[in-house]
């Protein structure tokens, strides 16, 4: 119980990988807050499940592009468990349009919650957390902000190269008591990554030395990792997570 009685934001958390970052969290002791912005019965569900850890959950809805929302959300979470010891963002969205059809629109929105939405849930957990003189807080990014591998998404590779730089520049804004640090995916079994073409699929999985996807709960432990105690000494780091590509 590593994490007993620590409190953890994730952000994207009602499902994927956000909601395998939640429940390894509360397996090991944390009360963790779930925000979804859509998804509220498959929030409330995540937090039920929790609950019956025997730890303690709740669900906060909050669009992470709007700034209003992410200073309530983060008050709600002060004024339920009196302190904040981490923040995941994981809150992401992606468009998979060709180039020349994608829109202004899609382009903003993605930049807004991506990139936009991770520094205003940093910026105002890092309050708390100064207060505190302690935190941590996970960024995930993707091997698709180092390398590009779908030019459809355009613009999710961008923000996500976006993060992984702003990672490292907040590593060093925020030191030394709170330690910030970044995991890139990369193929992940998701609801989301199944709708893609079998055919794409398959040989995706063939550019990858172990031959498959990771599990959410396999990027999961990463993110508890770089949580733990065990992690003191790692700042401004990504961790890339892919199994071997290329």
């Amino acid at each position: 119980m590593q994490f007993k009685d620590r409190v953890v934001l994730v952000t994207g958390a009602s499902r994927g990988i956000g909601r395998a970052i939640a429940i390894c969290f509360a397996k090991e002791g944390a009360k963790v807050v779930i925000n979804y912005t859509n998804s509220k019965s498959l929030a409330d569900s995540l937090v039920a499940q929790i609950n019956k850890l025997g730890t303690k959950a709740i669900s906060v809805k909050c669009d992470v592009s709007k700034e209003d929302e992410v200073k309530k959300m983060v008050a709600i979470t002060i004024k339920t468990f009196g302190k904040l010891d981490i923040l995941v963002n994981n809150a992401g969205i992606v468009f998979d349009v060709p180039f020349p059809k994608k829109t202004l629109d899609q382009w903003r929105r993605t930049f807004d919650v991506n990139l936009a939405g991770m520094f205003l849930c940093c910026k105002y957990v890092a309050n708390q957390m100064k207060k505190q003189k302690a935190g941590r807080i996970i960024n995930m990014a993707s091997t698709s902000g180092m390398n590009v591998f779908s030019p459809e998404s355009i613009d999710y590779n961008a923000t996500k190269a976006g993060v992984i730089n702003f990672t490292e520049t907040l590593a060093k804004t925020l030191a030394p008591d709170i330690l910030v640090n970044c995991v890139a995916p990369g193929w992940v079994d998701t609801d989301m990554n199944k709708n893609l073409p079998k055919g794409y699929i398959k040989s995706e999985k063939e550019k990858i030395y172990i031959k498959r996807w990771a599990s959410p709960e396999e990027i999961a432990k990463v993110v508890l990792f770089l949580a733990s105690d065990d992690a003191g000494y790692i700042n401004g780091t990504v961790i890339k997570v892919d199994g071997g590509y290329g």
